[in-house]
């Protein structure tokens, strides 16, 4: 690919997300005008492109918002401390970085072989709140994108019983902040595209110890199989997730199955007892396998 043709897909590219993280900013009202956003960082693609693309959408905003990036040093060994606070002093943008050895706490409690994710997030979380506080931050960014909100949905599916994702607004563990997911709509795979573009400074994710058998990466390579074997397949998947019809589920919560009633007023109630026939891409419907 010559330099022209690789200005011109990193060029379309930068401009599909950033309007990808309006979009979901606008849909769920994430950020408004006064807000001060707290962007974690955790040296990873992923809360590199939200910081890179919430500072080239603060710019062109309908709302006036402040910025602050924050990063927690774990204590990892082999972390490389200085490589975030270089970053960020380059960019010229506020910063907190905070340091807790909550890597020998886990280390300590959880027996070897065990999933350390558990602990260590709540630990984490637990820094973030306190920060944000400290720092008067309205709302809490993380870099969480669709894949992992669509592995979210899988994981607590095949192992929680739930119906259940990763929602891109949401009020904190402590109930005093508002945490919001700017890449919900963004995929992994076009994040891995932009850091390669932008040249971010990658801190390895693996400085706990590679855990390669944990269920998220079986359910990512679930979906990666499917991506590749099925175009379109994921995107469906996360669509449904805005799809919701609570008649045609089982959750009396949500939907009260007593009032169901006959005929017009099960129109009025959206508890019809087929669905209509779904259709492929170019709007032909798709006959049942099980027909014949």
């Amino acid at each position: 690919m010559d330099q022209q043709k690789q200005i011109y897909e990193a060029n379309k590219l930068a401009k599909r997300l950033r309007r990808l993280v309006g979009q979901a900013i606008s849909d769920f009202d994430m950020i408004r005008d006064g807000d001060k956003v707290m962007v974690c960082l955790s040296g990873g693609k992923d809360s590199y492109g939200l910081l890179d693309l919430l500072l080239c959408l603060r710019g062109h905003s309908p709302a006036k918002f402040d910025l602050v990036a924050f990063n927690l040093d774990q204590k990892h060994p082999g972390y490389p401390a200085q490589v975030l606070p270089d970053y960020l002093s380059a960019l010229g943008i506020p910063f907190r970085i905070a340091t807790q050895d909550t890597h020998s706490v886990v280390k300590r409690v959880i027996p070897e072989g065990k999933t350390m994710c558990g602990l260590c997030s709540r630990l984490r979380r637990g820094v973030i709140y306190r920060v944000a506080k400290e720092l008067g931050a309205t709302k809490i960014a993380l870099g969480h994108h669709r894949d992992d909100i669509l592995e979210t949905f899988f994981l607590n599916l095949f192992f929680a019983a739930k119906l259940k994702a990763m929602p891109p607004k949401l009020v904190s563990d402590d109930g005093q902040h508002i945490v919001i997911r700017p890449l919900a709509y963004v995929s992994e795979h076009d994040l891995t595209r932009y850091a390669q573009v932008k040249r971010f400074p990658i801190i390895p994710c693996d400085l706990c110890g590679a855990q390669a058998n944990l269920q998220r990466q079986q359910v990512k390579a679930m979906l990666r199989d499917w991506d590749k074997r099925f175009p379109g397949r994921v995107e469906s998947l996360f669509n449904s997730l805005g799809n919701v019809h609570p008649s045609h589920l089982l959750d009396r919560s949500l939907f009260d199955f007593a009032a169901v009633r006959t005929q017009e007023e099960a129109y009025a109630l959206g508890d019809t007892v087929f669905d209509e026939e779904p259709v492929d891409a170019a709007g032909i419907a798709l006959r049942r396998q099980d027909a014949a």
